[in-house]
């Protein structure tokens, strides 16, 4: 797509971006339903222990580690609208299968397992192409607040969605909440079929083998300095929080007693914080400049994540710890999310888009499903929390790639256009 092929005013007033945006808020509310309603499913009603919810939580996002640097050089090959098309259908379709096998009394967790390992594979082609997407529908001056609308929007369903997941859990039971899930993903594919993008495929004579394809891919991630250091703490990060993440429904619903409600509720009421921070970051990157907002919030969600194991200490005040705690990890998450994720679509040259998305993603997320099997393991050797206190000290582990690296000293992260030997300070 040229340049010039995006309109130039408001992202509203962009056909193409308003209509991919529209799909994407209804399948961010229907995922955030189906993340609260499938561990409550697991825990309270078939009565998973810690290893069976670190397989589940394993499952659902092992298919980063095992199918996605491929995917990332298939995804370049094809239309990545079409990818996403697809994406959704079987996402649909695997997640009405739960309600079926609930009511036909046969629902087990293995069957949990596999659904989950199935959404897996379809979101890894999803969450790829999603990323891949954006510069071919808007114009490059516009990527930062293209991000910064999707990035509201999912916050968004970070609120609504845990909060009406819990009630709709209530109403009429984890296992058929799954079908408002499947529901909007169906939604999306409508927005996505009404989309009408300008990307073009790459040339057949442009392709060549799969491994060289997969390399050219993980070299340009990693002889970016700055990149590489982005990636090591995002993947350290990511794995010390999915251990946390994945022993939080036992956490919450079975050590401290809270219901699927106040869970949601929580949940709700700490992602007001993440949209604050997509709302803040334009300010707060003008005030501090881009490279240092990096630190800035590494330092943030580390920090606060020693909240999550201290609630277990104080019970009396749980509840309200646990809200502050991730209401500034939303925060300070989404500040840093936003200008990395800005900062790769800008330096990474369009053909190379798909499988630099892909790179990162086979580290930052590969390494949640070995997260999610320790987690399963540690929770059941030393217990929930004190397993907790380990990932609270990962966290700060974490931050020392991007607040010890060249940062603060740079103020504005490079572009595409920057000479080479430049960006890799």
């Amino acid at each position: 797509m040229s340049q010039s092929a995006a309109p130039k005013g408001s992202l509203w007033r962009d056909r193409n971006f308003v209509t991919l945006w529209s799909g994407q808020a209804f399948a961010q509310f229907g995922a955030q339903i189906s993340e609260l309603a499938i561990p409550v499913l697991a825990v309270l009603l078939l009565g998973a222990g810690e290893f069976e919810v670190g397989v589940l939580n394993a499952a659902n996002v092992a298919a980063f580690l095992l199918v996605g640097l491929p995917a990332g050089a298939w995804i370049d090959r094809m239309r990545k609208r079409h990818v996403m098309i697809m994406a959704d259908l079987v996402r649909a379709v695997a997640l009405a299968c739960i309600p079926v096998l609930w009511a036909l009394g046969v629902l087990q967790v293995w069957q949990l397992i596999i659904v989950a390992a199935v959404v897996g594979v379809a979101s890894v082609f999803f969450d790829v192409s999603y990323q891949s997407i954006v510069p071919s529908l808007v114009r490059p001056s516009q990527i930062a607040e293209a991000n910064g609308k999707l990035q509201s929007t999912y916050q968004l369903a970070n609120i609504a969605g845990p909060g009406i997941g819990g009630w709709l859990i209530g109403v009429i039971t984890a296992p058929l909440a799954m079908l408002t899930t499947a529901g909007t993903y169906l939604l999306s594919v409508v927005a996505l079929i009404l989309t009408r993008d300008r990307e073009e495929r790459r040339a057949p004579d442009d392709h060549g083998p799969i491994l060289r394809e997969i390399g050219e891919g993980l070299r340009f991630v990693f002889t970016e300095k700055l990149l590489r250091r982005i990636v090591g703490t995002t993947g350290t990060s990511n794995f010390f929080n999915t251990i946390s993440m994945t022993l939080l429904p036992l956490f919450l619903l079975r050590d401290l007693g809270f219901t699927p409600q106040a869970m949601g509720l929580i949940l709700s009421l700490g992602s007001i914080g993440g949209l604050l921070g997509v709302l803040a970051t334009p300010h707060l990157v003008r005030r501090i400049g881009e490279a240092r907002a990096l630190p800035v919030s590494t330092i943030g969600f580390s920090l606060v994540g020693l909240l999550l194991p201290l609630a277990a200490a104080v019970p009396a005040v749980a509840f309200p710890l646990l809200v502050v705690q991730f209401f500034v990890g939303s925060f300070t998450v989404l500040l840093y999310n936003v200008t990395q994720v800005t900062f790769r679509q800008r330096i990474t040259p369009a053909r190379l888009l798909g499988r630099m998305n892909a790179s990162v993603r086979f580290v930052v997320w590969g390494v949640m499903p070995i997260a999610a099997l320790l987690a399963g393991g540690l929770g059941s050797w030393i217990g929930v929390v004190p397993t907790m206190w380990i990932a609270a000290g990962g966290q700060l582990i974490a931050a020392a790639f991007v607040v010890t690296g060249p940062f603060w000293k740079l103020r504005e992260l490079p572009d595409l256009h920057t000479d080479a030997a430049e960006r890799s300070l």
